[in-house]
């Protein structure tokens, strides 16, 4: 990408920095080295009214407020020249993808320097096994990164596959090594050539980190293969073995359930006043959903453009509807003096975001997955008969321990079964083992009877079976190793991977079906 001057039009720049964003969702702002923002957890405007760029970011303990002068795009980073108000002197700010902002350098020194220490580990605690073929080189083929060390302990015939990660990569990062052992372990029994039998598989994460690989490990079948976990610190150089237990002795819990209707009628006056202000024509393609028994969200086609939140105003007993606007982590204020930016916005959402746009506009590639449930949610019976669309519960929060998680679909069957959907609208390794996080989150809220006493399901008698884990995603968006994880499941994981039709933004179509075996027999 060529560099955008500063003579270049206000909305070219705004546009620019948008398109970044949507297509980078796990982005940072960097000033001097430092990071500012994670638009992850962080908020952001823009705006290009009166010739100006202007970018607006701000989270709990930070605000920022920069007129963009011009962007430089330079090996997927951009760098930004801003000024702020009243200033004369010019600021760069650098958007990257990650916020993880170490070098390639520093990186890979890192991960040789924890590849030496492993090494030195793994000899001291298991001093029966010969450790073999230790090492983090790239395989793209089989889906191996050099962010994990992978290698064998040999004694005899017998043989483990081993996975570790060290304490300096990403949280989820370090909880991908499940999967990644899993597809290392069944490469090793693929290629061993008969020489070896693989008993089973390693994983190893840094100390106080094993929480999320812990709860997983747990609904791994023991017949297919013996499963350890451990623990590394790697400042005393000592390795410590992790119970593995049913649902990793997590802290599982859910939200309590509210009154979507109950909400909506007491903002109602908010609600008309918005829909007031949108495009005749998108009223109705308009999904108006209750998000909290306080928060109102305004979605279209499962972008959120507009929120509502009920509140106490301050220093006095009164309460007000605050509406705010924006598109994914934006959102600004609805006032008199913002109406036509908010005007503007919509206008763009609405031309920019329907089945037949572009895939360059930024706004139709924003949040597929959220495109991919408004549409399923549309017509789930089409994708599972046995469903019971009058009861479908949307994004609801689940807690494992200090993790906090979003199950996409909670549903029932006509038999009374729970059902989980997790959707996928682009490919992602690890689909499998998020959709079993949320599986076994609901699986234990019901066994202890606390989902229909948290306003679930209320009215209908839910069977004791475990949940069905149905997984969707477009047949071409599957990632070829997700059966093989799969395959590796207990049997008390009653599993169904949905492919869908390519071009389900027009047409919710089922291409095939995959069930673990006892699912099929069901």
């Amino acid at each position: 990408m060529p560099l955008i001057k500063a003579e270049t039009p206000a909305a070219e720049l705004a546009r620019t920095l948008e398109a970044f964003l949507a297509e980078h969702p796990r982005a940072a702002v960097l000033e001097d080295g430092r990071v500012l923002f994670e638009i992850q957890t962080a908020h952001y405007s823009l705006s290009a009214e009166h010739g100006r760029c202007v970018l607006h970011l701000w989270c709990e303990d930070r605000n920022l407020v920069r007129t963009v002068t011009g962007i430089d795009a330079r090996k997927n980073v951009l760098r930004i020249e801003t000024r702020r108000f009243g200033q004369s002197k010019p600021q760069t700010l650098q958007v990257v993808p990650d916020r993880d902002t170490r070098t390639p350098t520093t990186r890979e020194a890192a991960r040789k320097k924890y590849l030496r220490l492993l090494e030195r580990v793994m000899i001291r605690a298991f001093p029966d096994f010969s450790l073999d073929s230790l090492g983090n080189a790239m395989d793209l083929e089989h889906s191996f990164g050099p962010a994990y060390a992978r290698g064998t302990l040999v004694r005899g015939t017998k043989a483990w596959a081993m996975i570790a990660v060290n304490a300096e990569e990403t949280q989820a990062t370090i909880d991908g090594a499940l999967t990644l052992g899993i597809l290392w372990l069944a490469y090793c029994r693929e290629h061993s050539g008969g020489r070896r039998i693989f008993e089973g598989l390693k994983v190893i994460v840094p100390a106080g980190a094993a929480a999320i690989t812990r709860g997983r490990m747990s609904w791994l079948n023991p017949a297919l293969a013996k499963w350890e976990l451990y623990e590394l610190d790697e400042r005393c150089e000592t390795l410590h073995s992790a119970q593995i237990g049913d649902e990793g002795n997590l802290d599982i819990r859910l939200v309590h359930n509210f009154s979507h209707e109950r909400t909506l009628d007491r903002s109602q006056g908010a609600v008309n006043q918005l829909l007031g202000l949108l495009p005749e024509g998108m009223k109705s393609q308009t999904e108006i959903r209750a998000l909290s028994s306080t928060e109102i969200s305004f979605r279209l086609y499962g972008l959120e453009f507009a929120r509502i939140r009920h509140g106490i105003v301050a220093g006095s007993f009164a309460h007000q509807d605050a509406i705010t606007f924006g598109a994914g982590a934006n959102e600004t204020p609805l006032t008199n003096e913002t109406e036509g930016l908010f005007c503007e916005l919509i206008q763009r959402v609405y031309d920019g975001r329907f089945a037949g746009g572009s895939v360059r506009n930024p706004l139709y590639r924003l949040q597929p997955e959220r495109w991919l449930e408004s549409e399923l949610r549309q017509g789930l019976a089409e994708l599972e008969p046995s469903i019971r669309e009058e009861f479908v519960y949307v994004q609801v929060p689940a807690f494992a321990g200090g993790d906090r998680g979003m199950i996409d679909l909670l549903s029932v069957s006509r038999s009374g079964r729970l059902m989980v959907l997790e959707l996928k609208a682009n490919e992602d390794l690890h689909l499998p083992l998020q959709g079993l996080d949320y599986w076994l989150r609901v699986r234990q809220v019901h066994a202890k009877g606390e989902l229909q006493t948290h306003g679930y399901f209320t009215g209908i008698e839910l069977s004791d079976a475990p949940p069905l884990l149905m997984l969707i995603a477009p047949a071409l968006r599957i990632h070829p190793a997700n059966e093989t994880v799969l395959r590796y499941f207990k049997p008390e994981v009653d599993w169904t991977l949905v492919a869908l039709d390519e071009h389900w933004r027009k047409q919710r179509r089922v291409i095939f079906r995959k069930r673990s075996e006892r699912t099929a027999r069901l």
